[in-house]
């Protein structure tokens, strides 16, 4: 589905050389352009509207000396999150998205205060296959053995960075997950148990059983709680890292929402064999995930790449936002057939739908 243009066409040397800077001094301007956001220099630009505002009479509010103006505006001048007019600053286009876009604010918290620090291990963590950088936030194997542990603002950053994606992904699919009218169902990794929740409201019928580490669990079985369908549901630690681990058998319908990212493509494809076990005859397998090659702008492609370096440094050292090809090899290889694919759902999202070849 996507069509790429991240290099224009009849780009001149000079016009090169100038990106290759962005890139050089990317991490820079970064950190201006959100200190310019969170201190709240870019809604003071807001607030003077057309007309702009000089440096002086921003200093002179008491909020931030000229010498901080000064440095973190000129970075995003440089940026074009703001113009300058005859001294006076002016928000530009991209700095009214920086303040109004709730997609480009969650992004820049998530990069910020889970990914910054530990991106320094990038090439340590890409030559080791391992996430070195996970030590900025703690010390765990990987990062999803700490979720619940997360220091803030991490956690609160990670959590609004997932479920931006899935909360608005859950409710569309869920006449697909009742399209064949299941009864057992079971989700694969759990997570906090929105998506649980959901499934059980929509249809009274489902037995639902819920799958992932013993942390997670304990995090959904709070919301089912909650909401008063706990008794409808069945937890199941498991460690699917661990290639011995079974999971519970005959299941109508086995359910995973941005879960297979999170892992290598050995541990996809001995998962998928797993899920494969697990079904009933006429059982069927959706997995609702964001895929790189499957978006309609290149917006949401450039996001999605370089959400994959996070997995590498911060997660699990040897996962990343995969393409629709790969998910479905590897689930062809384990013994299953691709049925129905649906794109451009919520901020990103494909749904597979297999069924046993």
């Amino acid at each position: 589905m996507t069509h790429l243009n991240f290099s224009p066409a009849g780009q001149t040397a000079f016009e090169a050389r100038f990106a290759a800077q962005r890139i050089a001094f990317g991490p820079v301007v970064f950190q201006c352009v959100r200190y310019a956001w969170k201190r709240g220099m870019l809604q003071a630009l807001a607030e003077a509207g057309k007309e702009g505002i000089s440096v002086d009479a921003l200093a002179g509010t008491g909020r931030w000396s000229a010498y901080a103006l000064k440095v973190a505006l000129e970075s995003c001048l440089s940026a074009g999150v703001v113009q300058r007019d005859d001294g006076r600053y002016v928000l530009d286009k991209t700095g009214y998205c920086l303040l109004s876009d709730r997609l480009t604010q969650i992004n820049l918290d998530f990069v910020h205060d889970v990914c910054y620090r530990g991106l320094a291990d990038l090439d340590a963590s890409l030559d080791a296959e391992a996430p070195l950088g996970l030590r900025a936030l703690g010390d765990w194997p990987t990062l999803y053995q700490g979720m619940a542990e997360l220091p803030e603002p991490a956690k609160t950053s990670w959590f609004e960075f997932d479920h931006l994606y899935s909360d608005t992904s859950f409710p569309s699919v869920m006449p697909d997950v009742l399209a064949s009218a299941p009864k057992r169902v079971m989700d694969i990794g759990a997570n906090t148990g929105k998506f649980a929740r959901l499934a059980l409201q929509a249809s009274p019928d489902i037995e639902l059983h819920l799958v992932d580490l013993p942390q997670q669990l304990a995090v959904a079985e709070a919301t089912l709680i909650e909401a008063g369908l706990r008794e409808r549901a069945t937890p199941h630690a498991r460690d699917l890292l661990d290639p011995t681990v079974t999971l519970p058998d005959g299941m109508d319908l086995v359910w995973m929402s941005q879960f297979l990212s999170c892992f290598s493509e050995p541990v996809i494809a001995s998962i998928l064999q797993r899920a494969v076990a697990a079904l009933a005859p006429q059982g069927q397998v959706l997995i609702l995930d964001t895929l790189w090659d499957s978006q309609r702008y290149d917006i949401a492609t450039f996001c999605l790449i370089n959400t994959s370096p996070y997995f590498t440094a911060m997660a699990s050292g040897n996962s990343k936002v995969y393409e629709s090809g790969d998910y479905i090899r590897l689930a062809e290889a384990a013994g299953l057939r691709l049925l129905t694919r649906r794109d451009g759902i919520g901020y990103g999202h494909s749904l597979l739908r297999f069924a046993k070849a």
